[in-house]
C-alpha cells in the first residue's frame, strides 16, 4: 500500500489531522486499533471549557471538525465566566457520548481521498533521515511520504484500580506495545505521564432529588461559526447535577492511601496538577472539609452518569466505600469504576513549530503523545500537523500560527520551547494577548487562512464575507448616531438605564464604552440598528468597550521585550509580587533566574507572571529600578 500521508490513531488529534490531509488532496490513510472507537470520548464528553473553548473555536474557523460534531452532539450548553471580560468566556457542552463517535466515523466515511484501516503500527521505517514507511504487527507495509503520529494514551500503556494492573490505553481498548521501543531506537526520549478517570454511575440508582440542579444555558452559543442547522440546538438539552464530598468521604479515602497506586510506588508518571485525583485533593487540601462534585449524564438514552471531581484509582471496595457517602449517591450502582492510565510520551522539545520531528523528515506527532492533557489540546495540534504534512507533500509552505495569533500558537509554542514535565492544559493565563484572542473573534482572526489554505469551504468563506460587511456597518451606524442633553433623554438614562445624565452631545462610540450600555440600549434610544447581524454588534461592542484595554495590554507585553536584561535581585520577596501563583514562586526558587529573559523561558511561568514581575520591579520598590544588563 502506498499513501501520501499516514495518521496513526483515531482520537482527535487523529481525527483533525486525517480530516485536513484528505482535505487538501493528499492520498491518506488512517490507521487505528479500533475503527469502532474512532471519535470516543475516553474520559468525561464534554468539549470546551476555560480556555479549551478558544481552541475549539479557533479550530472551527480553520476549517477543523470538532465544533461541528460538537454542535450535532451536545446535550447541554453553557458559557463559563459570562459574567467577566470577553478575554476570559469560554463555552462548554457536554455531549453525547456514543452520537459524538457515530457522527465522527460517519463524517469521515464521506471523505475524498481518505481510507480508514484497523490495525497496529509496530515500526516508522526511515531512510537519509525520512519517513519512507510504516510496519504493522501483522506484517503489512505501508508506503508513505509523512506520517503523523497520534498515539494518545496507548504508548505501553497501563491501567490501574488499586493494585490491580491490566495492558490498555483505556478500558475496553489494548495498549500499544511496540512503537515505544522503535521511538526510542529512531532517536526519541520518551517520559512517563499518567491521567485517570472518575467512575461511571447508573443514572436510575442516583437521587437526584437531593442534588443542586445545574441547568445549561438559556440561549446557547453554538461551537461552529458556520454549522447552521435549521433548528438549534439539534438535540435535546439536560441538566447536570452537583453535589459535594464530606468529612466522612475524606476519611475513608485517607483509609485507603495505602491502597492507592500513586502512593506506593506503583504508578511512577506525574499526573495533571490541575486535574488531580480525589485522592490527591483530600492529601493535599486536608483544610477543606468537602470537594464539589458535578454528575455529567454521558447520554441522552444510556444510564452512564460521569462523576467529575472524583478521579481515581482506589481499589473498587474503597471506591464504592466512599461514593456512598455523598449525598444522593448512597445507594448508587457502579457501571464502571475509575482507573489511572500510566503511558509513554516524547519530549515535545524535538518538534518543530509545524509538529515535525526536528531529526527526521515527513514525521509529525500529535496530541497526547506530546504531553498535554484534552481533547481539544489533542485536536488543535492533530490540526496543524495535518496540514503540515499535507503542505510538505505538496511542496507548500509550511504553516504555524504565531503566539500573538492564536490560542493554538500559544499552544504549540509552549510546547516545542518550554516541553511539558506534567500533562499540559491551556489556561487563558497562558496567552499574553487574551484580549485578542478571544473566542468570539476567532473566525475573525483565523478563517482567512483556513480558506486559503483550502480547509474552509467557499460557502463559509461567504458567511464570513458577509459577516466582515455587517460589521462595517455596524461602525457606521455608530458614527452617524448621537444622543442630545434632552430632557426626556436625560431621565430615561437615569429611570430606565441607570447611567448618568449628558451634558453636551455625545456619540454612540462614548455612550457604548459605558458598562451599562449595550449594542440594544443604543436601538432603544432611535439608533437604527435593525439590520446588522447580533454576531456583528457583539464585535463592534467588544471592540470599543475595549479598546483602551487592549492598547495598554499591548504596550506593556511590548515593555517586557525591552527589559528582558533587567537584573532581579538576589533578595527579592516573592511574597510581594502580586498575581504570582505558588507554581510560579516554586519553579522561580527552583531555577533561580537572574534576568526578566531568563524568567519568561522558564516552565510553568506564563506571560502574565512575567509582566507582574516587570511591573512590581520598574514601579513597586525603589530600590530596584535601574537594574539592567549591558549587552555586550
Amino acid at each position: 500500500m502506498r499513501f501520501d500521508v499516514v495518521v496513526i490513531g483515531g482520537g482527535h488529534a487523529g481525527i483533525e489531522a486525517a480530516h485536513a490531509s484528505a482535505r487538501l488532496g493528499c492520498k491518506t490513510a488512517l490507521i487505528t486499533l479500533d475503527e469502532t472507537r474512532i471519535g470516543f470520548m475516553s474520559c468525561n464528553p464534554a468539549i470546551g471549557g476555560l480556555a479549551k473553548g478558544q481552541l475549539v473555536k479557533e479550530i472551527d474557523a480553520l476549517g477543523g471538525v470538532m465544533g461541528v460534531n460538537t454542535d450535532k452532539t451536545a446535550i447541554q450548553y453553557r458559557r463559563l465566566n459570562a459574567s467577566k471580560g470577553p478575554a476570559v468566556r469560554s463555552s462548554r457542552a457536554q455531549c453525547d457520548k456514543n452520537l459524538y463517535a457515530k457522527e465522527t466515523q460517519k463524517f469521515l466515511a464521506t471523505l475524498q481521498n481518505l481510507s480508514v484501516f484497523q490495525g497496529e503500527i509496530a515500526k516508522i521505517e526511515t531512510e537519509n533521515g525520512k519517513v519512507r514507511a510504516l510496519e504493522t504487527t501483522d506484517g503489512r507495509r505501508i508506503e508513505c511520504r509523512a506520517a503523523v503520529l497520534t498515539a494518545g494514551t496507548f504508548l505501553r500503556a497501563v491501567m490501574f484500580t488499586g493494585f490491580e494492573k491490566s495492558t490498555g490505553g483505556r478500558a475496553g481498548d489494548p495498549a500499544a506495545s511496540l512503537l515505544s521501543e522503535n521511538l526510542i531506537e529512531l532517536g526519541f526520549k520518551l517520559g512517563r505521564l499518567k491521567t485517570g478517570t472518575p467512575p461511571r454511575l447508573k443514572r436510575s440508582s442516583i437521587d437526584f432529588t437531593q442534588l443542586i440542579a445545574q441547568p445549561g444555558d438559556e440561549q446557547p452559543v453554538p461551537f461552529s461559526f458556520y454549522f447552521k442547522p435549521e433548528r438549534f440546538p439539534l438535540l435535546p438539552q439536560i441538566h447536570c447535577y452537583i453535589t459535594h464530598t464530606n468529612d466522612k468521604t475524606h476519611k475513608i479515602i485517607e483509609a485507603n492511601f495505602q491502597n492507592s497506586p500513586m502512593y506506593t510506588g506503583l504508578i511512577e508518571g506525574v499526573g495533571p496538577r490541575y486535574c488531580p485525583s480525589i485522592e490527591d485533593k483530600v492529601k493535599r487540601f486536608r483544610h477543606r472539609d468537602r470537594h464539589q462534585i458535578f454528575l455529567e449524564p454521558e447520554g441522552l438514552d444510556i444510564e452512564d452518569v460521569y462523576v467529575n471531581g472524583v478521579s481515581t484509582s482506589l481499589p473498587r471496595e474503597a471506591q464504592l466505600e466512599f461514593i456512598h457517602t455523598i449525598k444522593g449517591l448512597e445507594r448508587a450502582e457502579f457501571i464502571r469504576y475509575g482507573y489511572a492510565v500510566e503511558y509513554d510520551c516524547i519530549d515535545s522539545r524535538c518538534l518543530r513549530l509545524t509538529m515535525e520531528a526536528r531529526e527526521i523528515t515527513g514525521l509529525y506527532f500529535a496530541g497526547q503523545v506530546n504531553g498535554t492533557s484534552g481533547y481539544e489540546e489533542a485536536a488543535a495540534q492533530g490540526l496543524i500537523a495535518g496540514i503540515n504534512a499535507a503542505l510538505q507533500v505538496l511542496g507548500r509552505d509550511p504553516f504555524v500560527l504565531e503566539r500573538s495569533q492564536a490560542y493554538i500558537g500559544v499552544l504549540i509554542n509552549d510546547l516545542v520551547m518550554k516541553g511539558a514535565d506534567e500533562p499540559y492544559r491551556m489556561f487563558t493565563s497562558r496567552a499574553e494577548h487574551r484580549l485578542l484572542l478571544r473566542e468570539d473573534n476567532a473566525d475573525l482572526r483565523l478563517s482567512e487562512k483556513g480558506y486559503g489554505l483550502g480547509l474552509l469551504s467557499e460557502q463559509a468563506h461567504q458567511m464570513l464575507l458577509a459577516k466582515l460587511e455587517s460589521i462595517e456597518a455596524a461602525r457606521k451606524e455608530l458614527s452617524n448616531f448621537f444622543l442630545y442633553p434632552t430632557e426626556e433623554t436625560n431621565r430615561r438614562l437615569v429611570d430606565e438605564v441607570g447611567s448618568g445624565v449628558l451634558k453636551d452631545r455625545t456619540g454612540a462610540d462614548a455612550l457604548l464604552r459605558r458598562p451599562e450600555f449595550n449594542w440594544q440600549t443604543l436601538c432603544s434610544f432611535g439608533m437604527p440598528g435593525s439590520n446588522i447581524s447580533p454576531d456583528a454588534a457583539e464585535q463592534v461592542e467588544i471592540q470599543i468597550k475595549y479598546e483602551g484595554y487592549i492598547r495598554r495590554e499591548l504596550e506593556l507585553l511590548a515593555g517586557i521585550s525591552k527589559y528582558e536584561q533587567m537584573k532581579i535581585p538576589l533578595d527579592l520577596d516573592l511574597d510581594r509580587v502580586p498575581g504570582l501563583s505558588n507554581e510560579v514562586k516554586s519553579r522561580f526558587r527552583s531555577n533561580r533566574p537572574e534576568t526578566i529573559g531568563q524568567v519568561s523561558q522558564m516552565r510553568g511561568v506564563t506571560p502574565a507572571a512575567v509582566a507582574n514581575l516587570l511591573i512590581f520591579l520598574k514601579m513597586n520598590d525603589s530600590k530596584y529600578k535601574g537594574l539592567e544588563v549591558k549587552r555586550e
